[in-house]
């Protein structure tokens, strides 16, 4: 392996969706990067995300983002190359707590004014569109047809690849221990292979950017939660296209994965950890009882496998994107809260903007770490999974 390079202009840790679309967006517009992965690409959250894109977000930041992802990945393999298997299967949200109509009708309304075509819908033409469910207690859905699924994986391949088309190095197998400064100003990364002189960074290092604010000296609050998901066998009766459909509040969840379905729902976030030992226990039991409640043909269908991985979590359940005001050029994107995969594209945009001293064309200015200090009020994602 050729050994790391003495300088970049910009370093960016991290090479899952947002690490790589930075480094594709930065090499694009002529900045020489450097990515520094400590695993393979794309072989921390993003190799295990659903694979979900949407813009039925409740928030006008959220939208544009989801849009500008949904615009991205509709045309990704005649734009890089790389086929996505991305499909407009759509998203449906099933409402069973008649208290957050109110909000769903707000949310509809909110996404129709950016031309989201999301509608709310009586529980029986709900199942017209997923016809896997069972209504019972549905009291409402909102339907997003344009809302898509792709494959994350091979979205980071593409965009590696773009990005050193660009001139970028991606170096993976390395880790970074450290990050010196010269007062407020980055001076270079310590790695396990070396030391790389840089005076900018990019933090895209997902659940674990908590470390690497540590090193810049610069408070991430992203902690790192266990997130489990099973797949079942061959499910009678399966439509060709199934939506990816969410009961709210309890966040259940399912959508097609080959013959079957893949079924995830959090039951609390537990404590904080880099634990990814798929664990059933009490937790299999439980979702089984919403599965079998909710999507009664998979209780004939057994299950074939699951796993866990992390999301990248904040206090609100926003990411966190932008610029310290304590250390020069030292920029961060995380904290997706399991929204990074859809949001990759135009992160990757705004952290290039920010780095060239450009104004984004998303106003991010809501979503910049310092939202945590004090009693700064806050604009919470209603719509989370």
């Amino acid at each position: 392996m050729e050994p790391l390079p003495e300088h970049a202009d910009v370093v960016v840790i991290g090479g899952g969706i947002i690490g790589v679309s930075c480094a594709y967006r930065l090499a694009a517009a002529g900045v020489p990067v450097l990515l520094l992965e400590r695993d393979s690409l794309g072989a921390g959250s993003t190799g295990k995300a659903a694979g979900g894109i949407r813009s039925s977000f409740t928030t006008h930041v959220n939208i544009e983002i989801g849009l500008r992802g949904l615009a991205e990945y509709a045309s990704f393999a005649e734009t890089y190359g790389a086929e996505i298997d991305f499909r407009r299967d759509g998203y449906l949200y099933l409402v069973t707590d008649p208290a957050e109509l109110p909000e769903f009708e707000r949310c509809a309304e909110l996404q129709n004014s950016y031309g989201v075509r999301s509608l709310l819908v009586e529980p029986a033409e709900a199942r017209r569109f997923s016809p896997l469910i069972d209504t019972e207690g549905v009291v409402a859905a909102l339907w997003s047809p344009d809302d898509a699924k792709a494959t994350p994986d091979s979205a980071v391949q593409g965009y590696a690849r773009a990005a050193r088309t660009h001139g970028a190095v991606l170096k993976t197998g390395v880790e970074v221990v450290g990050i010196e400064r010269d007062g407020d100003e980055i001076t270079g990364v310590r790695t396990g292979d070396g030391f790389v002189r840089t005076n900018a960074v990019v933090c895209a290092a997902g659940a674990w950017s908590g470390r690497i604010g540590e090193f810049a000296g610069v408070d991430l609050p992203v902690r790192p939660f266990r997130r489990q998901v099973v797949f079942t066998g061959p499910v009678g009766g399966l439509p060709g296209s199934v939506p990816l459909t969410i009961e709210m509040p309890s966040a259940f969840y399912f959508h097609r994965e080959g013959l079957g379905l893949a079924m995830s729902f959090c039951d609390g976030d537990g404590d904080p950890g880099f634990d990814i030992r798929y664990q059933p226990g009490d937790w299999l039991p439980k979702l089984a009882e919403i599965a079998g409640r909710r999507v009664p043909a998979v209780l004939d269908a057994g299950i074939r496998g699951g796993w866990a991985g992390l999301y990248e979590v904040t206090p609100d359940r926003n990411q966190i994107v932008g610029e310290s005001v304590q250390v020069s050029r030292f920029f961060y994107a995380t904290g997706f809260s399991g929204h990074g995969f859809q949001m990759g594209p135009a992160v990757g945009e705004v952290v290039r903007d920010l780095y060239l001293g450009r104004v984004p064309a998303i106003d991010i200015t809501g979503l910049d770490v310092r939202r945590f200090d004090g009693d700064r009020a806050v604009t919470r994602e209603h719509n989370i999974v």
